[in-house]
Parts: C-alpha cells; structure tokens; sequence
C-alpha cells in the first residue's frame, strides 16, 4: 500500500573545525527535498545516516517525550538547515553546541548552528521535545492514532513528524535505535529486533535496532499490550508477530493470517532473492482504519482487513514490499509503481500457486473489466500524481503492466529481473527509467513503447497493444476466485 558511519570522540572533535577561508559561502539547506509531488517534504543540504530515539510515553495521557539525535552529513556549507516535526522542541544541539531554531511552515524545524557546517562534515544533532501527538494536526489530519490502551503510528507518505524529527523522505535512508519507555504492563513495538527489555520503579524500557536503511515512513511504533508470538521462518528468517488481546471477531482470522509470515517470507525469496533484513513480522492493533503498510520488517495491518475472514494475500503484499519499496525504496513519490504494481503482482504469483487465478487471467480480468470510457485508465500508474498515488489503478493496472512485461521479454528474463532490482539497488533507492534500463539488459529487447502505453498514457490501450501483450482482451474474463481477497490490499 498503501550512511552509516559512527564517530569517535576524538574524530567528533574535529568536526567543529571553522569553515577555511577560502571556503564558499554557507547557505541555507533547501526546506524541501525536491519532489514535485510534495514539494515541502524531506529537506537539502544534508543526509542522515542514524535516527537514536529515546523516547517515553504515558498512554493514559497521550504524552510524548523524546530525544533525538541524528548523524549527518552535510552536503553544502550550511549556514542552517530544516527537519520535518510538528512536536513541541525545548532544546537543540548541533555538535554539542546550542543551536538556535524555529518553527516554520506547517511541520518545518528550522535550526541555526553556532557555526556554519563544512560540506561533507559529520555532524550530531540532538533535539529535545514533547507533545500529545493526537493533538497535532498538519495538513487537516494526525497520523498518531490512538488505541484503548495506547497508540500506533503507521502512515504513507508522512507519519514521522508526529513522534521524531527528520529528513521525511524515502531518498533519504537512515539506520535507527529506537528506545522506548512505557508504564509497566505495556508493552512497545517498532522495527527491527528487540535488543533489550529492562523494567524499574514501575517502568520497562524496550530497545529496538532496525541495522538496515530505513526510509523515515516505514518507521512505525506501537504501544499497548499485545500477544506476541516469535519464531523462524523454515528458512532461519526471525519472526516476531504481535496482536492486540481485543480484537473481537477479527482476531482468529487475523492471527490466521499474520502468523504464516514466515512461510510467505521463504515463498517470496524464491521470486526476489534472499529476504533483506535480520527479522521480519507484523502486528494487528485495534484501530479503526482499513488499510495496511509495509513498515520495515514489521507490516502494520488494521484489523478490518480480516472480517471477511484469514487473507494471506493481504500478508503476501506487504512482505513483497519488503523488497520493492523497502529495501529498495523510491527516489521521488512518482516512482510509486516500483512498490505498489510489484507488491499486487506478488498477489497475483500467490494466487496461481494457490490455484484461485494465474496471473495470466488476473491480467486479462483487469484489462476486460474496465472499459475504455472508465476513469481506471485516465490514471499513469508510472505518474499518477499525488492525488491519484495510491489510486486503485496504481495497484491494478500497474500489476497488468508487469504481466505484460513477463509476457514480452519471456519468462527466463522476467524471473531473473525480479531478483536483479532488489539486488543492484539493495538498501537504496531506485526509478522506473532505472527498472527499465535493468528490464532492456536483460531481456536485450527495447521497452520504450510498452512503458509508454501501459504505464504513462492515459488511455485504455486498444486491442492490438493487449494482442501484441498476449492479453485475451475480446471477450470479458471471469473474475478469478482470488480477486475479492487481493483488493482488500488497496485500501489507503
């Protein structure tokens, strides 16, 4: 649905050396990142290699204190540069020093250092805050959601301003410690492993490490209590699934679902390679919503998503996203159909092998359902724009382009693509001029003209583009038996 590099004291030191004389004058850091799809998110002029959070939490009064410090690296003379947070701030630090700051725009936190940052300096930065995160609003809603004995946060394409300061977005990936102090009897959840757990005069702390980048949305967090359930996936993958205890009717049939990740896990690295990260997993807490995301290594899934009954399919979209969209993430927003086409066509491979529909037929039921007068084929899945980014057809019709795809370059080619992308790009980012360039060498063949049709125009194809896809586009398919369980993945 929906770099790395620790300092010594001794090299921190010399980070506050004053910009040579004969250096450039700093500037500001841009307090955007670029992308014209949301052109205030993410900020220039740095990079973050690690977020350490220290946080603690009160769930009967929603009240949120936090230290963050981050590890960056300038990539400009700054003379100041921007976070995304809409917190209160007490106090910051750049490189031990007090820094002057400011809260500017809807969620920006503009900071001054003492001193100007030498392009490619290392530096820490340490920001204090509170707040009652489901209290902020930006942009008309709060990402922070309240539960019965605690909250969750999980969201796309923003959910990090309501709990720590950032580079908010996916180009920019960063490592992550996330310690978390709640009331005894609570529990918190977040990505990675669980390093540590220590209580004290009526306390419990959990430590978290996510060792692997992370793009600052898939961060999540869950506090309350929870059923947990840990093992390995036959493959030696770390599992670790949890469940809120009041789930009521949904309950069964979500822990039907969540707890064959593992095998799903193993299913899915015989299509896209060795699973990327140290654990995988997800949790199911009692919140309101409908949709589901692919937060690192632990999806988040609401509990609606499982009324109808167990989904696998639901649990096999966000674990393909642990390849394409986590692992390897976006560079712009645009590029959404490298997560989303891919994570509904992993639905398609789960289907076949469970015999409710090949892939080949959800293909030719996609193209024939919808005709050419409906709005489904106004949107580019390779372009969609912000407000059609998580459109239904971003899912559907970017799956049916990789079919057509699989069907054009054959399916030694196809098979070998959908490991080679995780693998070149793994643990960064990537385009779909980059995944077509990739798909062109190894298949030796020239796919401008089937991006172009399937992805970019916003039209219906005609009927000698679906004859040349191999689609059996004459006639209306039947929908296949699987078809109601794959979209329950597309709620957003």
């Amino acid at each position: 649905m929906h770099k790395k590099l620790l300092v010594s004291a001794v090299a921190a030191a010399t980070l506050l050396v004053a910009l040579p004389a004969s250096a450039a004058t700093p500037t500001p850091g841009a307090p955007g990142a670029g992308d014209p799809y949301y052109p205030t998110y993410g900020n220039g002029g740095y990079r973050v290699s690690h977020y350490d959070l220290r946080l603690k939490y009160q769930p009967a009064t929603d009240q949120l204190e936090g230290t963050a410090t981050l590890l960056a690296t300038a990539t400009q003379d700054l003379s100041r540069f921007n976070l995304d947070f809409a917190l209160d701030v007490s106090q910051v630090l750049v490189n031990g020093h007090p820094a002057k700051f400011a809260a500017t725009g809807v969620q920006e936190l503009e900071i001054t250092p003492d001193a100007p940052l030498a392009n490619g300096s290392r530096n820490t930065v340490v920001v204090r805050y509170t707040g009652k995160p489901s209290t902020v609003s930006r942009y008309g809603f709060t990402a922070w959601q309240r539960t019965p004995d605690g909250a969750v946060i999980a969201d796309e394409p923003e959910a990090a301003w309501w709990w720590f300061p950032s580079n908010d977005h996916p180009s920019d990936k960063a490592t992550f410690d996330v310690s978390v102090l709640v009331p005894d009897g609570t529990q918190a959840i977040s990505n990675g492993v669980l390093t540590s757990q220590s209580s004290k005069l009526g306390w419990t702390r959990f430590d978290w490490r996510e060792n692997k980048p992370q793009a600052t949305y898939l961060a999540t967090l869950a506090i309350g209590k929870f059923d947990i359930t840990t093992g390995t996936s036959p493959g030696g993958v770390p599992v670790l699934n949890a469940y809120s205890p009041d789930l009521g009717d949904n309950a069964d049939a979500a822990r039907a679902s969540v707890e064959r990740t593992g095998e799903l896990v193993d299913w899915l690295s015989g299509y896209f390679g060795s699973y990327p990260f140290s654990s995988a997993g997800g949790y199911v807490p009692n919140v309101p919503t409908h949709y589901a995301l692919e937060t690192q290594t632990r999806a988040f899934y609401s509990p609606k998503q499982f009324a109808g009954g167990a989904n696998t399919s639901v649990v096999v979209h966000e674990l393909a996203h642990q390849w394409y969209g986590d692992s390897v993430s976006l560079e712009r927003w645009s590029d959404i159909w490298l997560n989303e086409g891919f994570a509904t066509y992993a639905q398609w491979l789960w289907s076949e092998h469970e015999g409710e529909g090949t892939a080949a037929q959800l293909a030719d039921y996609v193209y024939t359902s919808h005709p050419a007068n409906d709005s489904f084929w106004t949107v580019k899945p390779g372009d969609p724009g912000p407000d059609k980014q998580f459109d239904a057809a971003v899912y559907d019709r970017g799956a049916l382009a990789i079919q057509v795809l699989r069907n054009t370059v054959g399916d030694d080619a196809f098979f070998k693509l959908l490991k080679a992308w995780p693998a070149e790009h793994r643990y960064g980012n990537g385009t779909i001029a980059q995944f077509q360039a990739l798909a062109e060498r190894i298949s030796g063949k020239k796919l401008d003209d089937l991006f172009r049709t399937w992805l970019y125009t916003p039209s219906k194809p005609a009927l000698p583009a679906a004859a040349k896809a191999n689609l059996a586009a004459t006639a209306p398919a039947a929908e296949p038996r699987s078809w109601q369980q794959i979209k329950v993945a597309q709620d957003h």
